[in-house]
């Protein structure tokens, strides 16, 4: 969900649906080209991935499916110690996390998810509200043997996070919680700065019916290109993750759950995280606003800035990322060897 730094006014004219959504989406391919054009090369040379079996993004790593209520998960797992589980953000996958998941897997078996609905996860009919998927990821994480574990989530994966820790405290002992505030508690805020909250979060069929394959570049390659470094972010790879309409449809689901997730976490509220909280925003984007959120709902939370970034920090700033984690959810102690990680510390 990340923050563009323009917005496009609909027009006051109702014309069909379909006529206004062509017009809309011609609106911005001009501004978008301009900025792409700006942009630099995608990043490139991250191999195919499959969907089961070894991985080749890098040794060590395995593809799998695990059955869960509503389908199946999708993860790519290696390393051995503790478990850290990765959930991605919108709009891309597991893979956002390739640049870190080595350095990781060193000290830890890491879990990369694919959210249900989306990347290699099977599409489930409902339950896109976070406690459901939370529940969901939950049961995967207990069917591959663990039954505690640490979370990294960025985006997406923060708001479904939280409901895992919060209804299973024994089961999660620290959360680092990269670029979002909580639906109840920031998020709304934001609504007013990105037309794409909205439009994301519109009644079926109306994003479905504006929004065609041949807008998946367009419309996707603006949200990345309002990163600070959107060099770094493979967007083919993401383009064509939610080249299919039903991964689209998926997409807006978990938007369309919003005032749901808001509502439930205000309502428990109380149930506040005692665990340790490392909210981590971008230099360019959230800053330290990630932490100000769950400082509403923790008791232990500390406040982290990636330098160098944007929204999309392991992407944009993968070193920054592996050193933060590394401290957060390490057994060592000590002084961090830069100041921007002070607030990583355990």
């Amino acid at each position: 969900m990340p923050l563009e730094e323009t917005t496009v006014r609909a027009s006051k004219k109702k014309p069909r649906a379909r006529r206004w959504g062509r017009a809309a989406i011609s609106a911005f391919v001009t501004l978008v080209a301009l900025v792409t054009m700006t942009a630099g090369a995608t990043a490139s040379g991250t191999p195919e991935e499959p969907s089961e079996g070894p991985a080749r993004f890098a040794p060590g790593f395995t593809h799998g499916k695990v059955a869960v209520d509503g389908g199946t998960i999708h993860y790519v797992r290696g390393g051995s110690g503790p478990a850290i589980v990765l959930l991605h953000g919108w709009p891309e996958t597991w893979l956002m996390w390739r640049d870190v998941m080595p350095e990781l897997a060193r000290e830890h078996t890491v879990i990369a998810i694919d959210l249900p609905g989306l990347g290699a996860s099977s599409i489930p009919t409902g339950g896109y509200d976070k406690v459901t998927t939370s529940r969901r990821i939950r049961q995967a994480v207990n069917r591959l043997g663990f039954t505690q574990v640490e979370i990294l989530g960025h985006d997406l994966g923060v708001l479904i996070a939280y409901p895992y820790a919060r209804d299973f405290p024994n089961e999660v002992t620290r959360l680092a919680m990269i670029e979002s505030p909580l639906p109840g508690f920031g998020l709304e805020e934001l609504y007013g700065l990105s037309w794409h909250f909205r439009f994301n979060s519109s009644p079926s069929p109306i994003p479905e019916r504006i929004m065609d394959n041949d807008d998946v570049s367009t419309y996707l390659g603006m949200m990345f290109n309002f990163s600070h470094r959107p060099d770094a972010i493979d967007r083919e790879r993401y383009y064509k993750a939610y080249a299919d309409p039903a991964r689209r449809t998926a997409g807006y689901e978990y938007y369309r759950a919003f005032a749901a997730d808001a509502e439930n976490n205000k309502a428990n509220a109380g149930s506040r995280l005692a665990m340790p909280v490392l909210g981590i925003g971008g230099q360019y984007s959230f800053g330290p606003g990630v932490a100000s959120s769950f400082q509403q709902v923790g008791d232990d939370v500390r406040t982290a800035v990636a330098p160098d970034s944007g929204h999309f920090v392991p992407e944009e700033n993968p070193r920054f990322t592996i050193d933060c984690a590394k401290l957060f959810f390490g057994a060592q102690s000590g002084t961090p060897s830069q100041p921007e990680l002070a607030g990583c510390a355990p």
